[in-house]
């Protein structure tokens, strides 16, 4: 069964599309320059789950219903001891710390624009599936603040 999209839902999904895009350029190439092993998993399931989602607005844009099928296997990344690891594991710490810090403000200005496309979907397919990549990108952002919280590098004092 195809979809038909209003002119303004092709508008919103052929921009999100571009920032899907962005977002698995940048969890990949991120996950490459990490230094923490846990972080670089973290980046590369990330970047997987972005794929789908631009797999999915282009699913749209082609008139298909999308598959929001997608397996999310360990939502929550291990957490692993990073203490003690002296002036490297500090240096490294602290380029993975703007790394994560990026990816998150690009979350949360991904998922600010998934917000707006959702009030302006005339079609309820188009709502349902904007409204599923939203919370996965809001799960995205709970995933990096967890890691940044329980690695020092985002305080919530």
């Amino acid at each position: 069964m195809g979809i038909q999209l209003t002119q303004k839902e092709r508008m919103l999904l052929e921009d999100q599309k571009k920032q899907e895009d962005i977002c698995v350029k940048k969890y990949k190439s991120f996950a490459e320059h990490a230094q923490d092993s846990e972080l670089k998993e973290l980046f590369n399931r990330l970047a997987s789950e972005e794929q789908h989602h631009y797999d999915m607005v282009n699913q749209m844009l082609q008139g298909q219903e999308p598959d929001m099928s997608h397996s999310q296997q360990g939502q929550q990344p291990q957490s692993a001891d990073n203490q003690n690891q002296g002036f490297q594991g500090a240096m490294s710490n602290q380029g993975d710390e703007v790394l994560c810090s990026d990816l998150l403000a690009t979350e949360k200005y991904v998922s600010g624009t998934y917000d707006t496309a959702v009030f302006e979907a005339a079609n309820p397919i188009v709502r349902q599936a904007i409204q599923h990549i939203q919370k996965d990108e809001q799960q995205h952002g709970q995933d990096l603040f967890n890691y940044m919280n329980s690695h020092g590098m985002y305080n919530i004092k």
